[in-house]
């Protein structure tokens, strides 16, 4: 029985805790550094970077669940940003 409250409760108590939502994506301005970011919505869950003729882009995204926040770096300042959850749900 202990085993099958934990299994259920965990995974609540996670989800409970993400940032990955509208309120703190509505938080994130164009123009803001990477650890401002970082610091509204904690580390993401995958990131990739490139330097290109002295510019370094990053792309990083922060998922939950169904919820997913992508957001484009340049020279470590959002350009992009997007928040994609499914409707209904």
């Amino acid at each position: 029985m202990h085993r099958f409250i934990l299994a259920v409760a965990l995974p609540l108590a996670v989800s409970a805790c993400s940032k990955v939502d509208q309120e703190h994506y509505s938080k994130i301005e164009n123009g803001m550094t990477e650890e401002q970011v970082y610091g509204i919505l904690g580390k993401p869950t995958e990131t990739s970077s490139r330097d290109f003729l002295g510019v370094t882009t990053t792309s990083a995204k922060w998922t939950s669940g169904d919820a997913v926040i992508s957001i484009q770096f340049v020279d470590g300042k959002v350009l992009l940003r997007s928040f994609d959850k499914p409707s209904g749900r």
